[in-house]
């Protein structure tokens, strides 16, 4: 994945940067809730002039690449919970999860530059939030089904499992996981019974693609030969 810095002007419309100093106390997760854009695609929405809304983030990652439209070190509005000291958009960075593509590479993509962020500060997952923490907004809605946030548990503990191949201190319920009698790359986690693996790890184990329904909230595993 590829990591570069391309930060909106100050000048930016409709206050996008609003250049209040921040020094985040945690990371605070999003769908970006457009189908069919890229992190690039974001990034220059950030600065288009037909948009005119006051909403911006921090960095935006997709398939390919993950894009920091502002720095760390400044706020930016993406919590919808207003500017005070307190908010989130004052204490907290912003990270934008595409949903166009290959979800599943996006995702996965997602797991190690959140897990690289929370370590880079000595940080855990508990300083993970969701936009719905803030506001009460169904966000990211990829990670909610069915009135459960499922897909939040599961994004969380593959982070504290990327956390943990960097610290061997680390307590985690590691689990292994076998398709077709060859053993997946990746370790699994274990949480409350419950095995969590990529989905793009056992879609390669069967050489198969990997394809994300946004409409239907649907994973589907592709076989050569649909067998």
């Amino acid at each position: 994945m590829q990591y570069r810095k391309d930060h909106i002007p100050r000048n930016t419309p409709c206050k996008r940067r609003p250049g209040y100093a921040m020094a985040a106390t945690t990371l605070t997760i999003h769908n970006t809730g457009n189908p069919s854009s890229s992190a690039a695609g974001e990034r220059s929405w950030l600065t288009n002039p037909s948009n005119t809304r006051q909403a911006s983030f921090h960095i935006v990652v997709d398939e390919r690449e993950a894009v920091e439209c502002l720095p760390f070190t400044e706020s930016a509005w993406h919590s919808g919970d207003g500017s005070g000291s307190k908010s989130g958009n004052r204490t907290s960075i912003g990270i934008e999860i595409c949903e166009s593509g290959n979800y599943a590479q996006t995702l996965d993509n997602a797991v190690k530059l959140v897990a690289g962020m929370l370590q880079e500060r000595g940080w855990g997952v508990d300083r993970l939030r969701r936009h719905y923490d803030w506001s009460g907004k169904i966000c990211p809605r990829l990670m909610y089904d069915g009135g459960k946030w499922t897909g939040w548990a599961q994004f969380k503990a593959l982070v504290q499992l990327k956390l943990s191949e960097g610290d061997k201190d680390m307590k985690v319920d590691k689990a292994s996981t076998v398709v077709n009698g060859n053993r997946l790359g990746a370790d699994s986690v274990l949480i409350d019974g419950r095995v969590y693996v990529p989905l793009a790890e056992v879609g390669k184990a069967l050489g198969a693609s990997v394809e994300w329904n946004n409409v239907s909230k649907t994973a589907t595993i592709n076989t050569k030969g649909g067998k």
